[in-house]
């Protein structure tokens, strides 16, 4: 059984500024206690199409395992590996970032998608995000009579570290703010 969660959430930034943030989110040095479910990041490929005014990026993430503690002693990994797809089109100001984990699979399944656009109601001063995030816990004789708990454990565990990354982005997006002297980009 696969749940799904769907979110939104309004930045009043530009989108120039949301997207600079989203990409600043887990290298600033500020966010490592927040964001400390995140291990590591690293870029595996960038490309970009000038024709069609879109940049490419795959990386990398390591995370601790989601869920109970008692998941990972069953699976016996603290860590799991994802990769995170990003597409940005300059054209028409959207950026998509798409999340799967690759480890863990034969337990667990999760997919994250984010989208930020500009805010239908203030184009150039407000950015909308909308996030969907799917969880399948894969039916294993050991878990079968827990693997609601299970599931619900992990999205409990995605929804706060969710929080933890809008407040981040927030937060380097009003450092931009302040960088650029209060100007709208």
């Amino acid at each position: 059984m696969v749940k799904a969660y769907s979110q939104e959430h309004t930045y009043k930034h530009p989108w120039e500024r949301v997207t600079s943030a989203s990409w600043r989110k887990f290298s600033d040095p500020e966010n490592k206690r927040t964001l400390s479910h995140i291990l590591e990041v690293d870029t595996l490929n960038q490309r970009l199409d000038p024709q069609a005014g879109k940049l490419y990026t795959t990386r990398a993430l390591t995370v601790h395992t989601p869920g109970p503690w008692f998941v990972r002693k069953i699976v016996g990994q603290d860590i799991c590996h994802c990769v995170e797809s990003t597409v940005v089109d300059a054209n028409s100001r959207s950026m998509q970032l798409t999340t799967r984990n690759i480890s863990l699979q034969k337990f667990l399944e999760v997919e994250e998608k984010i989208r930020y656009d500009p805010h239908p109601d203030n184009p150039s001063g407000w950015t909308i995000c909308r996030q969907q995030t799917s969880i399948r816990i894969k039916p294993l004789s050991a878990l079968a009579s827990m693997a609601e708990k299970v599931e619900q454990r992990c999205a409990e565990r995605f929804l706060q570290n969710s929080a933890k990354g809008r407040d981040v982005m927030e937060r380097i997006c009003e450092y931009l703010e302040a960088e650029s002297g209060g100007f709208s980009i």
